[in-house]
Parts: C-alpha cells; sequence; structure tokens
C-alpha cells in the first residue's frame, strides 16, 4: 500500500534498525520505544489488522509467530517479554497495518493500558 509507512519500511523506502528480516516478515526497532527493548515485527504482506486476516493469511501468521521466539532470543529476553497487537479504534492501533509490539528487558505490570 503506497501510503503505509510499515510498507515503506518493509520494501526499504525508509530506513529502520533492522533486527530480523526474511522474505515474509521484517522486525525491527521501534522509533518510541515503551521498553528498553521495544521491536516492531510485521509481515511484509499489507494487512490492515488481525480483523482482516484471510484463511490464505494462516501459514504467514504462523510464520510471523514462530519467529518471534527466536527474535526474543537474539534479544536476550530470556527473563520474559510481552507480546502486543493493537488492533483497531479502542485497541489504540494508530499504523493501520498488522504489527506486533515485542517489549522487553523491564518487569511489565498488570493490567495493561
Amino acid at each position: 500500500m503506497a501510503d503505509c509507512i510499515f510498507c515503506k519500511i518493509a520494501d526499504k523506502d525508509i530506513p529502520s534498525k533492522t533486527v530480523y528480516e526474511d522474505d515474509e516478515i521484517i522486525a525491527f526497532h521501534d522509533l518510541e520505544p515503551q521498553a528498553p527493548v521495544h521491536v516492531l515485527i510485521i509481515p511484509k504482506k499489507h494487512i490492515a489488522s488481525l480483523d482482516d486476516l484471510a484463511d490464505d493469511d494462516g501459514e504467514l501468521i504462523a510464520h510471523l509467530m514462530l519467529k518471534i521466539k527466536e527474535i526474543a532470543k537474539d534479544l536476550n529476553l530470556e527473563k520474559g517479554y510481552r507480546l502486543v497487537n493493537n488492533c483497531g479504534e479502542d485497541g489504540l492501533q494508530t499504523v493501520k497495518h498488522l504489527h506486533f509490539h515485542l517489549l522487553g528487558k523491564r518487569k511489565m505490570t498488570w493490567p495493561p493500558g
């Protein structure tokens, strides 16, 4: 999608501090980190949100989820981490491209938000 900032990052039109990339997904540091480690993981395919997943996106999402544990290990998040997806207006999704926040290296609080 031409006006999507995350598509531009995936296409290398906007630089990012990438921590992982393959043909289907990219993970990069958030510009406004909410924890000492704050990485965004996105599919390169434009999908607006979890609500917009299609049946044929199952393998892509499984791949993304399975890579998260590897990314967390590479980032030395051995004491744990939080994975967050904001979906829709009330979920405070600000970028309309499916993405997951991987947060770590600090004790998380509950309840969130």
